[in-house]
Order: C-alpha cells, then structure tokens, then sequence
C-alpha cells in the first residue's frame, strides 16, 4: 500500500507539472516542450563503497520530457536505468576485507524535478543563451535489488534477511545537483548534468546494522557472513581472510541511509508542436506571423 501511495503521488506530481507546461507553451505559442536522452555513470555510496569508487564508472541510461513553465523555469519527468556495486575485497581496511560482502543492483527511478536557469530563455526558444547553467531538486522512486553470487549463481539478498529484516526495494529519493546547458542548434541542446540522490533506505547494498545467528539454511549462511567458517559451510576461505563476528558484531551503519550520484550527458531536442507548424514546409518559424502585421486601413502591408 506504501508502493501504492508513492506511485500515486509522483505520478500526479509530473502529470501537473506537464500540463502546466503544455499551458503555458499555449500561450506562447512555441516550442518549450523537450524529449531528453542520455547517458553517463553512476557511483553508489554505503558501506560497501570505497575511496576512489568515484571514478569507477557504472553505466546509467536515462529518457525524459521537459517543459518551460516560465522563461527561466523548468520541470520534467525522467527515467534513469543504473547499476550499482560495491565490495569488500577492494577495501584498503582489513577489517573490511575479513567481513567479505559484496553487492550489486540494477535501478530504476522515476523522478520528477524543477530545474531554476541562471539565465532567462530570449523572447523565442531559438534566441535562448549559448551557456546557460542551472540548479534542480526534486522527488522520485528508486527501484532496487542488491544481489550476490555463489559458485556462479546469483542471487537476491533481500529475501534471504541476511539482518533478521524484511525491506522494501521501491523507496522514495530526493535528488538535487547542477547542471550546464550548451545550445548546439535551434532546437537541440547538449546538456552536463550531476546529481545527488539521497535515499531513505540502508539497504541499497544489504547491509545496516549487525549480525545475526547462523540458521538452518547454508545458502542463507553464506550471504550472513561469507568469511567465517561458523557460517560458510560451502566454501573453503583463505586463513588471512577469516572472521570471528559473531550474533550480535557490527555488520553495517544504520545511522546513515545510503546514497549515489548520476553524471549524465544529455540531448534535449525540443518537440515541433506549436500551433501553426506545418509538417510540409519543415522551417524553425512554422508559426504564422503575429498580428502586427495587419491589413491597414489605407491597402498598406498586409499580414503574410
């Protein structure tokens, strides 16, 4: 029911957004819808994250629509495909080598958000600045579902209740960042773009708060605690990399959520569907000139 409600809510969220938008172009009658693609990294922050992960890149695909609701002001609906990892057999620590858990997830999030341009766009779409750089924030969903492997097979952690927990895969998330716009045509823009996530999960990788005992079932023990032989029944573990955490030992921090940053580079192409275009001429001014240009009274200049 909880899914349910936040589905709901962003769903509303960006239908409103979108026809505010849609109002808004009416009035002036040119083109402020856009269709975004692009792609880029993604790079997760938890408790299996390490110094340095920064720069591992993991790919992110994302497609959006975008609307100018004010010549400075934008919103948009957005989709983002992800993956995310992390490991502790690339730790510096010891103590992180010897707890021995490893995750990976691929992720999905929908996301609404508004966007505020340094710069105001010119009377017309195709005089907005060159450069323009600008701040968002919004809200969205993230899809998500940390999995590990076992003598070549993957499996998913969450159902397993590797803490004695069960947590749902769908959270809500506040992303916010910067970006630059680059104009690269009349109706197509090269956009740079990073931004944060902050989630209101611990579980993004599986791990948050403490061991549990060892149960009946070996797989499950295997994911619990991998690198202590009390546990792993399936696999032999290097001496130099065993454990004594026991019931009850550290196995995460549940003080912070976990989090990832998106670094994307984007199109933006803006969508041919003022009222006056015409599909056959195939011109930036599709639209009909303005009244300004009526008859006169003496047979002057007509409108064209």
């Amino acid at each position: 029911m909880k899914r349910q409600k936040y589905l709901l809510l962003l769903s509303l969220l960006a239908l409103s957004g979108l026809a505010s938008a849609q109002s808004f172009y009416a009035v002036r009658r040119e083109r402020t819808l856009m269709v975004t693609a692009g792609t880029g990294s993604a790079t997760y922050y938890g408790e299996l994250s390490n110094p340095g992960s920064v720069f591992t890149l993991q790919p992110n695909l994302n497609v959006g629509l975008q609307g100018f609701v004010t010549p400075r002001i934008n919103i948009r609906a957005e989709m983002n495909w992800f993956r995310l990892s992390g490991s502790d057999a690339q730790a510096s620590s010891q103590a992180r080598k010897a707890r021995g858990l490893s995750f990976h997830t691929n992720c999905f999030e929908l996301t609404t958000i508004g966007a505020i341009n340094l710069f105001a766009n010119g009377n017309r779409y195709y005089r907005r600045q060159q450069i323009n750089f600008y701040g968002f924030a919004g809200i969205g969903l993230l899809y998500f579902n940390p999995q590990a492997e076992l003598n070549g097979k993957t499996y998913n952690l969450e159902p397993l209740h590797t803490e004695g927990v069960s947590y749902s895969r769908v959270v809500p998330v506040i992303p916010f960042g910067l970006g630059m716009r680059l104009k690269m045509g009349p109706n197509t823009n090269i956009v740079i773009e990073g931004g944060y996530r902050k989630t209101f999960t611990d579980y993004l990788d599986d791990v948050s708060s403490k061991y549990i005992a060892p149960t009946s079932d070996p797989i499950r023990n295997y994911f619990i605690n991998p690198n202590n032989p009390a546990y792993n029944t399936l696999t032999s573990i290097p001496p130099g990399e065993q454990n004594n955490y026991n019931a009850g030992s550290k196995r995460g921090d549940p003080t912070h959520f976990d989090s990832y940053f998106l670094l994307n580079i984007k199109v933006e192409y803006y969508l041919p569907m003022r009222e006056g275009y015409s599909r056959g001429n195939g011109l930036l001014f599709g639209k009909k000139r303005s009244s300004m240009y009526r008859y006169k009274r003496s047979g002057g200049l007509r409108r064209r």
